[in-house]
């Protein structure tokens, strides 16, 4: 049996590198902008195609927005070019101009070391003229909107008398926006002796008729959508704030108790961020991303495989070739740009035959790109509610009971039980041991923290309760604090500058963390306005009307120093929930 796993196994592994973008035959020069790009293993689309399209083969494939299909065609024609050429080789024609600047800007980037092989974009919107003086660098490479394509043509400042290449990307979205007749002209104009290459998402009569006109003996590529569904992961999305996403990101982990998690970030900045709130809350989490050194890197990804750091926060492209098989969790912070890479990201849970879960958080505004991933995938992502504070009491409770458990069983207490009776003799007050253990458990698992950031959850934004209660008076949240280098005369200077005055600021508190402020009613908007989004100490302030008046428990140091008996696993105390 063990013979037939590992054969098993090993058949995986080979079909895994057959897949890698580091077997293809390609120049030194275009691997080493591959490697640049972090560009790891291919997806379908480009598996099939890359290789079919070197040999020179006319290509037909079908494949939905969002499955790699750039470099699917991007790293051949790249790849074909004769970087002694004076005349356009290859043409890509794209049915909008964001489409067109997209393939231009991944071409540029794959053409990093070749520097030899010029690129130029056309598309309506932009003036002429500049194109013009762009053509007049002889590009070998052109991408182009059909209709200012054929104004080049007409003036002739496009001559494609040497076209070796064509490709056609999103070819049904051409046809829809009406530009049929444009297309067979171009394709009518250009040499017979040529590579054709056309990807469509859907196979219409048309596109049918094209590719029976236009292409020769092509060889048909298809990526169905069953091939990216992950039936294994149980998906989940709940509907969030901007706001709102790390208190809800660390609600997650702790009502779940995970032990390695990873969260998806689009940007590097975004990685950055996340990473620190994420430490300072408590947490034991590190980034990953394309600008740290090669050695952090490495040293990021020993230390998330050995289990010492319990939360990865990564982009797609530095998460690109990681395999970690007892990932217990996949959060999309945000949700990705391209569709494959919600596939790729959610598929890092549930290996092995083990059932795995993602969470989305996605705002308002985000829900049409959440729809159009569940189209992409045939998947169902279920809606969730956010954690209350009532179920995370109850898991730090058994957390502690847990750890309580473990203490009780390996380790002697003659002297603490001694000095619990001590304390009861001495103390005025009738307590018993149960009163006391209660107290313990009660302070070990404490949730006060969460409950002000709960309010503020569902409350009214645009009034809050005054600590003092002036009713001319509003409590604001502000999520900066000492350790942002923030004092009391910085943020009243802040409130100057805000055109609030000293005598329209009744009380400033400086937390750790955070800040409140309490202000004249009719100040609440310069506030928002004046703070929200600027950059202080390299945080980005925002600000919240407080619904509740300020608690003991939210001072700072009041929690961090504490740590859970109920923990064996080294993670250390509970986490604070601020901003």
């Amino acid at each position: 049996m063990d013979n037939m796993e590992n054969t098993e196994t090993n058949e995986v592994q080979e079909e895994a590198n057959i897949n890698l973008f580091e077997n293809l035959d390609l120049s030194k020069e275009l691997k080493k902008a591959l490697n640049d790009m972090e560009f790891v293993e291919m997806t379908a689309i480009q598996s099939q195609s890359i290789p079919a399209m070197i040999a020179g083969n006319d290509i037909v494939a079908q494949a939905p927005t969002g499955t790699g299909k750039t470099c699917s065609f991007g790293i051949p024609v790249v790849e074909n070019t004769d970087t002694s050429e004076r005349n356009v080789t290859s043409l890509i024609l794209a049915p909008t101009r964001e489409l067109a600047l997209q393939i231009a800007n991944e071409l540029i980037r794959l053409t990093k070391y070749k520097k030899s092989i010029r690129i130029a974009v056309v598309y309506g919107g932009q003036n002429i003229d500049r194109q013009i003086l762009a053509l007049k660098r002889k590009p070998q490479i052109i991408v182009a909107t059909p209709g200012r394509l054929m104004d080049h043509m007409r003036r002739k400042t496009i001559k494609l008398d040497h076209l070796k290449t064509l490709v056609l990307d999103e070819a049904d979205e051409m046809l829809d926006m009406g530009f049929r007749e444009d297309i067979d002209e171009i394709l009518q104009s250009v040499p017979e002796e040529r590579q054709t290459v056309l990807f469509s998402a859907t196979m219409s009569r048309e596109i049918l008729d094209i590719t029976k006109k236009y292409l020769k003996d092509p060889v048909k590529i298809k990526t169905t959508k069953s091939e990216v569904t992950v039936s294994s992961v149980k998906q989940y999305y709940l509907e969030v704030s901007p706001d709102n996403k790390t208190d809800v990101l660390a609600r997650l982990i702790d009502v779940n108790d995970f032990k390695l998690s990873m969260v998806f970030c689009n940007t590097k900045k975004k990685v950055d961020e996340l990473a620190h709130d994420l430490t300072v809350r408590g947490y034991n989490a590190m980034g990953l991303h394309g600008d740290m050194k090669q050695s952090q890197r490495d040293r990021v990804m020993r230390e998330f495989k050995n289990g010492n750091i319990e939360t990865l926060i990564a982009t797609d492209v530095a998460a690109r070739g990681i395999d970690i098989k007892d990932i217990d969790v996949v959060f999309n912070y945000d949700l990705p740009d391209d569709m494959e890479y919600y596939v790729h990201r959610i598929g890092r849970t549930g290996r092995a035959n083990r059932e795995g879960v993602s969470y989305s958080l996605v705002s308002r505004r985000e829900m049409y790109r959440l729809h159009e991933i569940m189209r992409y995938t045939k998947a169902k992502i279920k809606l969730m509610t956010v954690p209350n504070v009532a179920e995370i009491t109850n898991v730090r409770i058994q957390q502690t009971l847990n750890g309580i458990l473990d203490i009780l069983s390996h380790q002697k207490l003659d002297t603490y039980e001694q000095a619990i009776l001590d304390f009861i003799e001495n103390t005025e007050e009738s307590y018993t041991i149960l009163n006391i253990a209660a107290a313990f458990l009660a302070r070990d698992s404490d949730t006060g923290d969460l409950k002000e950031i709960e309010e503020n959850f569902s409350g009214d934004r645009r009034r809050g309760n005054s600590k003092s209660g002036n009713p001319n008076a509003t409590r604001m949240f502000i999520n900066v604090g000492r350790l942002d280098r923030v004092n009391v005369n910085t943020m009243r200077k802040l409130l100057n500058d805000a055109n609030i005055s000293d005598d329209e600021i009744y009380d400033i508190d400086i937390m750790e963390k955070f800040s409140f402020i309490e202000i004249d009613n009719s100040k609440v908007d310069d506030v928002f306005v004046a703070l929200n989004g600027i950059m202080m100490n390299g945080r980005r302030v925002n600000t919240e009307i407080s619904n509740t008046k300020k608690k003991n428990n939210l001072r700072s140091g009041s929690r961090d120093s504490r740590r859970s008996s109920g923990n064996n696993s080294g993670r250390g105390g509970r986490r604070k929930y601020e901003d």
